[in-house]
């Protein structure tokens, strides 16, 4: 896995942040956690970072409008957005997938190495194919 790849992480369980950038650093990511929305947008602007996890309930500026926030901007406008939520998808607020999502999980339905299976999907490197030759 490629070290340069940075994972930011909003969510305010800790316990669960902590499993995530666990489980992601183990395989070879580089993980930063935000506990609440301000914090998130912070490092999300700092770092640039290959994927943000976002929780959908977090204090201060919900996961929503972080994306929302993210998707106005120059700086977070092609940054691929995985959304875990307690809400299920029906109950989240209206028009996230239009904001642009690579998809949405339930944290009840996941189980801990999934989040390694979502990340590896994400991001991994797609072989580039040969041009074909000129004859």
């Amino acid at each position: 896995m490629d070290q340069s790849k940075k994972i930011i992480i909003v969510e305010d369980d800790a316990r669960l942040a902590e499993i995530y950038k666990t489980r992601l650093e183990i395989i070879g990511y580089t993980c930063f956690i935000a506990y609440n929305g301000i914090t998130a947008l912070y490092f999300i602007q700092q770092e640039l970072p290959d994927l943000v996890l976002v929780d959908i309930m977090v204090p201060d500026i919900p996961g929503d409008k972080i994306l929302a926030t993210m998707r106005a901007s120059t700086w977070g406008k092609q940054i691929p957005v995985f959304v875990i939520s307690n809400l299920n998808e029906s109950e989240a607020p209206a028009g996230i997938r239009g904001l642009g999502i690579e998809g949405y999980a339930v944290k009840a339905n996941l189980q801990d190495d999934q989040i390694d299976q979502i990340v590896d999907n994400i991001l991994k490197v797609k072989p580039v194919e040969p041009p074909p030759e000129q004859a």
